[in-house]
């Protein structure tokens, strides 16, 4: 009833409006947000008369601006979930919404506030697109240390919808902590390049959510789900641990400072621990226990792709001051070291892997070389564990110099 009755209220509004021509014919929107604004100044508030409303609008309408009222329904949204979500008694529902976008001077940040650190785990459209060759990569991967066949689509499906969320979540965040990484390197702050106030605050309100506690949201939907385990909230803590090193690594190159080798092969470790936690989930949706022999080999080969990766990616970490094992090495070891000293790291890795692969089933170990070989294949590397010689690209010298070389060209 009381739904009925506002809605009459509103017709007869409208009504009234079109009797003083003061409706726009041709936006029907426009005119119901008009007419839900005259109820607004309409309705007893105190003592407030009908000239000391005008007046209060007159005056303060300029200093509602777009960024202002931006800001305002991030909030107004925010308290609303919260109430919602006090009463279902689920304060994890997944909320998506697409309608905010801030921009500073063409540069979008809607990515940065897409997740919600006040409690309700969200991901946007372009985390999921991020993730799903990750997800892809990991269903082909692991499924068969699980027992399970990848081209069956009803095992597939089944576990999909948490796996698919976690990850796009997790790649959420990697792209703010990439943000965040840019913004503290770059030579131009936000607010020089002309970002209004509003978009800064929220901006800064998502890096402090971010430091403080990244995965509060996540960790709050899966243990509402019931498959939160120790073990997974020790692999995400090592997704912040990661990201922490990542920036201060990538951070001291830029400035010159000196950095730690342990703090270099602490991050590339970590660095995989997205495929540390979907493992994990899996083991807890299938209501298995986790095979602990499996989980470190896997280890082993998580630290080997991730060199591999970085040597083939080499290039364009150093374009785009990404970590990279190998700008790190450089770093700390010179020009000329720093590849033999790699080199260390990967034969001992490689060394545990042959070792580790031995003790698997015959059936698993040779169906995930398969694998391996095809996922080399596919990415088109010409290095990787396993399948012969490494390829250490040419080392860059003078990082700032060859981003220079690289701008003048384009």
């Amino acid at each position: 009833m009381e739904e009925l009755r506002k809605l009459e209220q509103v017709q007869r509004t409208l009504k009234f409006m079109e009797s003083r021509a003061i409706s726009t014919s041709s936006d029907p929107d426009s005119n119901r947000f008009l007419a839900n604004l005259i109820l607004l100044l309409a309705q007893p508030c105190g003592e407030l008369d009908m000239d000391s409303k005008c007046t209060l609008v007159s005056t303060h309408m300029p200093k509602i601006s777009v960024a202002f009222l931006e800001e305002a329904k991030l909030l107004i949204t925010q308290e609303s979930i919260t109430e919602a979500e006090d009463e279902r008694n689920g304060p994890f529902q997944n909320v998506v919404d697409n309608s905010m976008q801030l921009d500073c001077e063409n540069e979008t940040y809607s990515g940065m506030l897409q997740t919600n650190f006040e409690g309700t785990a969200m991901v946007g459209l372009d985390a999921m697109q991020r993730a799903n060759s990750t997800l892809e990569d990991f269903c082909r991967s692991y499924f068969m240390f699980h027992g399970m066949d990848v081209n069956k689509l009803q095992s597939l499906f089944k576990h999909l919808p948490v796996l698919s969320f976690t990850e796009s979540f997790i790649y959420q965040l990697d792209s703010l902590n990439e943000k965040m990484l840019h913004l503290s390197t770059s030579e131009a702050s936000v607010s020089e390049r002309g970002c209004k106030d509003g978009h800064q605050r929220l901006i800064t309100h998502s890096t402090d959510a971010f430091k403080r506690d990244p995965f509060r949201p996540l960790v709050g939907l899966l243990e509402c789900l019931g498959i939160l385990t120790e073990r997974i909230r020790d692999e995400l803590k090592c997704g912040e641990e990661y990201w922490a090193l990542e920036r201060n690594l990538c951070c001291a190159l830029m400035s010159q400072e000196k950095i730690s080798v342990e703090d270099v092969i602490r991050a590339i470790h970590l660095k995989s621990f997205d495929y540390r936690v979907l493992n994990l989930l899996l083991y807890q949706l299938r209501g298995e226990k986790v095979n602990d022999l499996h989980m470190e080999f896997l280890c082993v080969s998580e630290f080997l792709v991730e060199v591999s990766d970085d040597l083939f990616d080499y290039e364009d970490d150093v374009l785009e001051n990404s970590f990279n094992v190998l700008r790190m090495f450089v770093r700390i070891y010179g020009a000329s070291r720093a590849p033999i000293m790699l080199a260390r790291y990967i034969t001992e890795a490689e060394q545990k892997y042959e070792s580790l692969l031995k003790t698997l089933d015959p059936q698993l170990s040779l169906n995930y070389q398969k694998r391996c070989e095809e996922a080399t294949k596919e990415g088109g590397k010409i290095s990787g564990h396993i399948l012969g010689t490494w390829s250490i690209p040419p080392v860059i010298v003078d990082e700032e110099l060859y981003r220079s070389n690289f701008q003048n060209s384009k």
